[in-house]
Formats: structure tokens, sequence, C-alpha cells
């Protein structure tokens, strides 16, 4: 269970003032700035998901259109289907619209080195509900010490809904792995290919769980598409600032990447044939396995994508809510 910190909450609060003083921007850095919680936890636990059983504050709306060389993604990030009960335990905050504009590339290229993920969104839904796998959640409330909490392993109490997802404190709802009640309207099951369930910010495609088994062969068999990470073995180190422990997936870094062992790249994803792109492009799958969303891209992710404040605004998640956003301007 999550452990108080009042020290750094302290030193926190007097950041975000120092902040808001020197940028005169006090309410939306309030609402950006993350949480320093300390958590002392090193195992994981038994993950309890909140029933979907609620209707969503709102209705849905989200359009996708090509403009020019971009793909343009406006939504208000309410979802199409039910979700837990938001508040919660675990989870404080309630469900609210969004103002979406993402843009990304219409024709996306690979680049010659991947990008990790950071504190930002994979990418969105065809729901226009976001893609947000990572969990500001680090042991010991350090960032530096490089042991972040995976949001799935159990180890701390998030308040997730049985969508695989929660909410933000701005009211953005989120997955952090599979969202069991798109893939349901999607129809995606097994025997089929996966339709396209989302965008990802680099512009390529996001499939789930089924693929041809011959990447390069649409009459090939249709199989679950496997990870190609895997649990390191033995102990983490301990000591100070270590958690200890056995890896078992309380922490991103308990995975490591183990090349042929699954179907996937670093990426949890490959360069295939689909009923979308008959002659080739690559794309990303959900998996079951960890990462289940991907941890990082294949090519140069939109700026639309990170959050946090900017002066002026602009496209993307980074103002405070304020219902369907206009469309954005045509290049």
């Amino acid at each position: 269970m999550p452990t108080g910190a009042p020290t750094v909450r302290k030193f926190h609060l007097v950041l975000i003032g120092l902040l808001s003083v020197a940028l005169g921007s006090a309410p939306m850095l309030a609402q950006f700035v993350p949480r320093m919680r300390q958590h002392l936890v090193n195992q994981a636990r038994a993950l309890s998901l909140i029933p979907a059983n609620q209707k969503a504050p709102g209705k849905n709306q989200i359009s996708i259109e090509v403009v020019g060389d971009q793909r343009v993604i406006r939504a208000n990030g309410i979802p199409d289907h039910l979700t837990g009960a938001f508040p919660n335990r675990g989870n404080p905050n309630p469900i609210a619209a969004q103002q979406y504009v993402f843009r990304i590339p219409a024709e996306p290229k690979m680049a010659e080195q991947i990008t990790p993920l950071r504190m930002q969104d994979f990418g969105i839904g065809v729901n226009g509900v976001p893609f947000d796998p990572g969990a500001a959640e680090w042991y010991q409330g350090n960032p530096r010490g490089g042991w972040q909490y995976e949001a799935l392993s159990g180890a701390v109490v998030l308040g997730i809904d049985a969508n695989h997802a929660h909410v933000q404190p701005t009211g953005a709802y989120h997955y952090h792995g599979l969202p069991t009640d798109l893939l349901k309207s999607l129809g995606v099951k097994q025997g089929q290919h996966s339709p396209i369930v989302g965008w990802a910010a680099d512009g390529f495609p996001i499939y789930a769980l089924y693929g041809f088994q011959d990447a390069n062969k649409a009459e090939s068999p249709i199989v679950e598409l496997k990870s190609s990470y895997r649990l390191k073995k033995g102990r983490r180190p301990g000591g100070e600032g270590n958690p200890g422990g056995s890896y078992d997936g309380t922490f991103l870094a308990d995975y490591e990447f183990v090349k042929g062992a699954g179907d996937l790249d670093e990426c949890n994803g490959r360069f295939a044939v689909t009923p979308d792109f008959p002659e080739g492009s690559y794309a990303y799958y959900l998996t079951n396995q960890w990462p289940v969303i991907p941890r990082n891209y294949r090519g140069t992710p939109s700026s639309d994508f990170e959050r946090g404040p900017r002066s002026g605004g602009g496209p993307g998640r980074r103002l405070p809510p304020r219902g369907f956003g206009p469309p954005p301007p045509r290049r």
C-alpha cells in the first residue's frame, strides 16, 4: 500500500508554488505537475479491477480525417462504453470531457532509432480515448532511481476498472492495458485479423492480439501474436534506493527484451501486411503479455501527445478540459 511522505509532498507543493509565481499559471500547473507519492512495495499483488457498470458522463465524440499530409484526430475523450465508478478508493477523479486535437503523419516513416515512451500518451483509440500505459508512481517517490511501477502489477492501488483504465486529475479517462469493451465493440476475436483499434503518436496503426502468422502473407493462418519481453531471472539489487525482491513485474525494469522470443520487436510491433494495408505497413499490436501497450516508438512521435501546460495553448492534450475542440488550422 502507498506510504505517506509529508516531506516530499511539502517540497513538491513549494516547487509548484514557485513555478506558479514565475509563470503566472497556478491553476494550470496544479493540474499537470504529477503528485509525488512514496511507495515501498517491492512485489506484485493481485490486481483488483473495478466493475465496468457505469454509464459514461456524456456522449462520445470523435472525428478522424486526413488533412494534407496529416491525420487529424479530434475527440472529447468520453468513452463509448461502460466504465468503472469514478471516483473510487484508488482513484479520486471523476471522468470529464476533454479537448483533444492530435495531428499525426498520414504516411508515417520508420526512424533510424526507436524512441522510448516517456510520460505521454502512446496513442489514441478509434473511440477517442488515449492509450497511456505509464504510471507516475516510483519506488520511494524517486524517478531518478529508475524503479517505475507497472500500473497493472497491483503493487500500487490505482483504481483501475475492467477496461484497464482510470482517470487523471484533469478528468481524462485513459487505458493502461487492453481496452476490453472497446475490443468487444470492434469485434476483435480469435480467428480473425484485428481491425485497427487506434493510432500511435508516430502515425502507425495499432491492432490488438490477432494477426497473420506470416507477416508477409495475408493467406497465412491468423494467430495471437506474442510479445518478445520476458521477466528477468533472479532478484533485483537491494541496498539504498533499490527495492530488492524477485523480478515479478512490479516494476517496468523487471522486464527485458529477448529478440525472437515472440512475434514482435522491442516496440511491440512489426512490418506486416494487414487487411488495411495489403502492401504492408509497420504496425503495433496490443498483447496479452507485457508490455500490453507498447513502450517504444518505431517512428517519430507527434509532440501533440505530450502532457503539460504550454504558453499560448495549441493542439494535443495540454490544455485543461473545455469540451470538444475546434478543428485545427489546415496546412
